[in-house]
């Protein structure tokens, strides 16, 4: 793999601890609320999913991260900050990174980007039904972590990608720390993954809580090998103390097979 991939990244880390970051508020989290609301069938975004920017609420959301993590105590703070290479977390990364002072360059990894929605991309959940009425009804059956639309991928897709990323991090030295900045579906099938959560399980936590922009989730492992523990999950106190706005920009809470 290339310089910005994963493995070279995590050859330099290692595992003992995990923090994982949603990027800060998108200009298409802002798109996608708004067409909900207005009940529109489209979401009005600038720009492909990849190259979709950080919202003027998201930079500050970034920066308030940074100041957050620059209280980490110098020994405790990652090795290593590895990005989705989506522009939304990607900035938020070297945002942070920049905020927090930390000599640190942000790398990517393919595989910690969002879901893809195949044909239904830019779609609400109104659109989905008018335009795709067999794919409302499958997907209505199968539920969130199985269905796959045509061209994109499932839950469980994802998952598979987080697997191999776990996979180096578990067979890969001990004593360091690799902080994560990646999506809120990615993050909830990180735990889903790490707890050997059941469907049900994470079915119903998706249903019932959503992830934060730039919320802080922290597993640690302090032996550097076998499973890890949930210290804190979905913290974004440091947005409310340094007064930025705090968003929840949740996807579709319909997700339990029918």
């Amino acid at each position: 793999m290339n310089d910005d991939g994963l493995t070279q990244a995590v050859q330099e880390a290692g595992a003992v601890e995990l923090l994982l970051i949603r990027h800060g508020e998108s200009e298409g989290n802002v798109a996608a609320t708004e067409a909900r609301l207005a009940g529109a069938e489209v979401i009005d975004v600038p720009a492909r999913d990849a190259d979709v920017n950080l919202s003027n609420t998201g930079q500050e959301q970034a920066k308030a991260l940074g100041t957050a993590l620059a209280r980490i105590a110098e020994e405790a703070r990652p090795d290593a900050v590895v990005s989705s290479p989506y522009a939304r977390a990607l900035q938020t990364a070297e945002v942070a990174v920049e905020a927090a002072g930390w000599p640190l360059k942000v790398r990517t990894d393919e595989r910690l980007r969002d879901r893809e929605l195949g044909i239904l991309d830019r779609l609400t959940r109104l659109g989905v039904e008018a335009r795709y009425p067999e794919e409302a009804e499958r997907r209505s059956w199968q539920g969130k972590l199985y269905y796959r639309p045509p061209g994109g991928e499932s839950w469980a897709d994802v998952a598979l990608r987080l697997r191999s990323v776990l996979a180096e991090l578990n067979n890969l030295g001990t004593g360091h720390r690799v902080m994560l900045v990646c999506h809120d579906a990615v993050i909830m099938l990180f735990r889903y993954v790490l707890e050997g959560m059941s469907e049900r399980e994470i079915l119903d936590l998706a249903a019932s809580e959503s992830v934060l922009n730039a919320s802080i989730t922290r597993y640690v492992r302090p032996s550097g090998a076998g499973p890890w523990t949930l210290e804190s999950f979905n913290v974004a106190d440091h947005l409310a103390e340094q007064g930025v706005e705090v968003t929840e920009h949740a996807g579709d809470s319909s997700v339990h097979p029918r």
